[in-house]
């Protein structure tokens, strides 16, 4: 991934409404949602949320397609794991110890 791809998807996550959206679509799969029912569960205009996910789209953590009258969205998860990939490659130049405080705490996580 290239630095500026990471940088802008780091600042589309670094919002608490946008977390919020990249946990609740990421349960979804390839499915996703339809904004109506996202914008329902967020109690949230059409025109906020639409705001929040395309900020999402933009930085290429969420992608939408049409269904009818409906639009859904979810997550790239290639473009999400490409950003972590980043970040534990090429920023912790995959450092041991940074290796294994991830590996250690998704092991923490299962239990």
């Amino acid at each position: 991934m290239e630095q500026s791809k990471a940088l802008a998807a780091l600042s589309a996550l670094a919002n608490e409404t946008r977390l919020a959206l990249i946990r609740q679509l990421i349960t979804r799969g390839d499915a996703g949602l339809p904004a109506g029912q996202i914008a329902g569960d967020f109690g949230m205009s059409a025109s906020r949320l639409s705001f929040h996910l395309s900020a999402l789209e933009q930085a290429g953590l969420v992608k939408a397609r049409r269904e009818s009258r409906n639009v859904f969205y979810s997550v790239d998860h290639g473009a999400m794991g490409g950003l972590i990939a980043y970040l534990l490659q090429d920023c912790c130049r995959d450092d041991p110890k940074v290796s294994a405080c991830c590996a250690h705490r998704i092991t923490a996580q299962e239990r």
